[in-house]
């Protein structure tokens, strides 16, 4: 019989919980207040920032000085474009992986996280290189591509666990009425699987969306997203501590609003995967 939880202990954890939160959102909380400020009142103590008058000139000046909805529009291809052709490789990956496993399924799986222990410093010349010489700099499917490889691991293992747990009976009972291999894959595993597949695209969005290493390496203004576009507000000149929060909310406001209206369905197939 579970033991009762008592009011005292229940009053306790919530309170951490609450604690813990409020730590981890403070960051996001002071970026947002600091862009509302002006360059003199960012920089004052925490007393004058919040009670000096807000104002919306950061905001102005970084629209006027860069084209956001150009960098907001090569984020939301790139995050998409890599997360749906990952997605198209790592389900048929994972199909295998998980119904149809070999002896050495599980070192293969070993072997692909692995691949994300290495610094990406670690292949930046030869990638760079390559781009360069097919063209693919500063270009949106050159960043698809590198984004889709750098997290197709994190893919394939998501769906594999997913899949792992759909009964292997259905998919054969399935093949008895005649499923060929394609409608196995479409019909049968990926409907069963929706929770586990649409946690598995949520997660590997924001990933896409935050990641900063590649894409401002690879890039410079024509295919340049959100990061890139934060980025332009760190100089050699200092760091404009208003300006750079402007940025900063203006970029993590479409995922933080993702995040927000998704986050049931997230929780929903990162606990409890596709089939219980």
């Amino acid at each position: 019989m579970a033991r009762a939880v008592t009011p005292r202990r229940k009053a306790l954890v919530t309170v951490l919980a609450w604690t813990i939160g409020l730590a981890l959102f403070f960051p996001i909380l002071w970026t947002v207040i600091l862009s509302f400020k002006t360059e003199g009142d960012a920089i004052a103590s925490p007393l004058t920032v919040l009670t000096t008058p807000f104002t919306l000139e950061s905001y102005h000046v970084v629209q006027d000085r860069s084209n956001y909805f150009l960098h907001f529009w090569n984020s939301v291809v790139i995050s998409l474009g890599s997360t749906l052709f990952a997605l198209v490789v790592a389900i048929p990956a994972a199909w295998a992986m998980a119904f149809v496993p070999g002896p050495k399924t599980k070192d293969l799986l070993m072997w692909m996280l692995s691949t994300k222990m290495m610094p990406a410093v670690g292949v930046l010349v030869p990638i760079y290189l390559l781009f360069r010489d097919l063209g693919l700099l500063d270009s949106r499917i050159g960043l698809v591509v590198v984004l889709m490889l750098m997290n197709l691991p994190i893919v394939v293992w998501m769906l594999y666990t997913y899949f792992r747990e759909i009964p292997g009976e259905i998919l054969e009972a399935a093949r008895m009425d005649g499923a060929t291999l394609k409608d196995e894959l479409i019909h049968v595993l990926t409907p069963m699987a929706v929770p586990g597949i649409a946690s598995t695209l949520l997660l590997n969005v924001i990933l896409a969306w935050n990641e900063a290493f590649w894409t401002l390496q690879l890039t410079t203004s024509k295919a340049a997203p959100l990061t890139t576009f934060i980025a332009g507000y760190s100089s050699p000149e200092g760091l404009f501590y208003a300006k750079l929060s402007a940025a900063s909310t203006l970029a993590i406001a479409p995922i933080l609003i993702l995040g927000w209206f998704s986050q049931k369905q997230l929780v929903r197939g990162l606990t409890f995967g596709a089939v219980k």
